[in-house]
Parts: C-alpha cells; sequence; structure tokens
C-alpha cells in the first residue's frame, strides 16, 4: 500500500488519483478530447455518530468542529457548482450524542434526507438499539440501505437491506456494494440476533464481478464499514486486504477505524490494478471529495480525491 506516484501510475496504468487533480495529471486538453461521459462527485462520510453540532469549542483538539450541520453547508455549496452528485455514507450513523439516546436515530436520518444521501452502509453502532430500534427508523430514511454480508432474511430489516444498488447519474452507471465489520464482541448478541455475518470478500467480490461483467457498470463503489487495516493483525480483512484480493472495485469508501486521510491511496489488486481507498475519520470532521472523469479515447478514468474540513 502506497501514495501514489503520479507519473509512474500514470505510465503503468489506464487511470490515476492525486489530490492534485485530474487536469494536471494529464492535461484539461486530454481529459477533454473525447469524453463522452459526465464528471462524478462522490462525496462520502463515515461513522458520523450522531455528531449533529459541532463539537463544544472547549473540546481539545476539536473543537468547534465536524457535525452534521457543518457537513450539510458543506454539501449544499458542492451541489451548487456540480449537478452530478453522489453522497455516501460508510456506516456507524448512530450512537455518541444525546441526540440518538433521545430521538433513537430519526434526527440523524432526517438530516441526511435533507442533504441528499444516495446510500449508506451498516456499522457496528447502527445496532445499538438492536434490530427492532434500526427497524424503527430506517421507514424514515429516503436513502438505501446497503450490505451484502449480513444474511439478514430472518430479520425485518430485510425489507430494507439490499446488497447492492445501481445509481445512474446523467447516463452513468454506478454500482455501490455495502459491507460490515463482524458484529460478535462489538454489539451484544441479544440486539443482533439472526444477523448472520458472512466472509466480505466472497461476498463483495463476486457482487463486484456481476457488476461489471454482467450489468455493465462505468463503476463499483464499495461502502465498507471493515475499518482501513489492523495494524496488530495484518490479516483481519480490512478495506486494504480486500482491496488486494478484489478484481472489480474500483473505489472503496471506508469507515468503522476512524482513519484521518488527506488523500486516497492505492492497493494493488490480484490483476495488478490500482484500486483507490479513502476515508475521512468520525464526527462530520471532513468530508471526502472525489471527482470521477471518464475519457473514452483514452479508455481511461481519472479519480482526483481529498478530504474537506468541515469547519
Amino acid at each position: 500500500m502506497k501514495k501514489l506516484d503520479r507519473r509512474k501510475f500514470i505510465s503503468q496504468s489506464a487511470w490515476a488519483i492525486s489530490a492534485l487533480g485530474f487536469s494536471k495529471l494529464l492535461g484539461k486538453e486530454a481529459l477533454l478530447a473525447g469524453n463522452t461521459k459526465p464528471k462524478l462527485t462522490i462525496l462520502h462520510t463515515n461513522d458520523l455518530h450522531s455528531r449533529i453540532d459541532p463539537f463544544p469549542k472547549q473540546t481539545p483538539k476539536f473543537g468547534n468542529q465536524g457535525g452534521l450541520l457543518r457537513l450539510a453547508s458543506a454539501v449544499a455549496d458542492i451541489r451548487k457548482t456540480e449537478n452530478n452528485v453522489l453522497l455516501l455514507d460508510a456506516g456507524d450513523v448512530f450512537q455518541g450524542t444525546p441526540y440518538f439516546n433521545y430521538f433513537g436515530g430519526e434526527l440523524e436520518y432526517t438530516l441526511m434526507n435533507e442533504m441528499g444521501y444516495d446510500a449508506t452502509t451498516l456499522g457496528n453502532h447502527d445496532f445499538d438499539n438492536g434490530i427492532v430500534g434500526l427497524y424503527k427508523q430506517m421507514p424514515k430514511a429516503k436513502f438505501q440501505f446497503l450490505n451484502c454480508n449480513y444474511d439478514v432474511k430472518n430479520t425485518p430489516l430485510s425489507e430494507y437491506v439490499k446488497p447492492y444498488q445501481i445509481f445512474e447519474k446523467n447516463g452513468l452507471k454506478i454500482g455501490v456494494i455495502g459491507a460490515g465489520i463482524s458484529l460478535q464482541g462489538l454489539v451484544n448478541p441479544q440486539l443482533c440476533a439472526d444477523v448472520h455475518y458472512l466472509d466480505p470478500i466472497d461476498s463483495v467480490c463476486g457482487i463486484a464481478q456481476n457488476l461489471k461483467e454482467n450489468l455493465h457498470c462505468d463503476l463499483v463503489i464499495l461502502l465498507s464499514h471493515l475499518g482501513f487495516e489492523y495494524a496488530d493483525n495484518a490479516f483481519k480483512v480490512s478495506d486494504v486486504v480486500l482491496a488486494a484480493q478484489s478484481q472489480y472495485i474500483d473505489l472503496i469508501l471506508g469507515g468503522h477505524t476512524h482513519t484521518f486521510l488527506e488523500e486516497p491511496v492505492v492497493v494493488q489488486n490480484l490483476k495488478g490494478q490500482p484500486v483507490c481507498i479513502h476515508q475521512v475519520g468520525w464526527a462530520g470532521l471532513r468530508l471526502g471529495h472525489i471527482e470521477v472523469s471518464w475519457n473514452d479515447l483514452l479508455a481511461q478514468y481519472t479519480f482526483s480525491g481529498k478530504s474537506i474540513n468541515a469547519f
């Protein structure tokens, strides 16, 4: 795993990612020539943890920062200039402030509706009020719940949770998959009874292949609550491990480990092709901002990614 060596990567691959932006990588003229697909703007969050307001001013390190209200303002500003936006969340929307204790998640989902989220995956803390508490709030959400490695068929959640969703944005087909960490040891078994954990690598990779080869998606994204990586256990399934074992995933937007990445990192998959991974901390302190541009003549797409402070 490494941050991108821009010149070397462009020479080896059909696409690249850089916080400097695609126009500096390949030249704006080169990208505009033959570009028949519209630019896609992907905004993403993770581990919001019911942080509605910014942290109190006296909070060490994060005083007067973060929160869904600040994120809403940042998203609204971007939507003023970009008309092809996909807004995604990587789980743990619930738990962390009295808002969750009092409203049970209704306020979080209401604000996410107003911001125009397209989808979220399930995090372990989203089960903190149990299956019944989560199910109670799901009808209020106008966005899709995605997870492919929690078998929920024997629970009420099966009414709302799908393994993947294809979003069409101005002619683009974007396949989005959801995956979550094992709930064992993280959630009281009584709160998640009948939710059975499946191997995320097998579950995700099979769906990703179908999305690319059979359903002809232009882009395949994984919304992951597996964690970025684990220094104490390199073999534990994480975004880094899954990316290395994949073949059809283009982009992983992660959560769970509260990892602050200023810009995405790249992992080579089983085909030697790059997989882009990004995660933006927690509590709405950052907003992930990734732009995707296509050039059909060069048969390539280009990522530029960064993390925006929610001040």
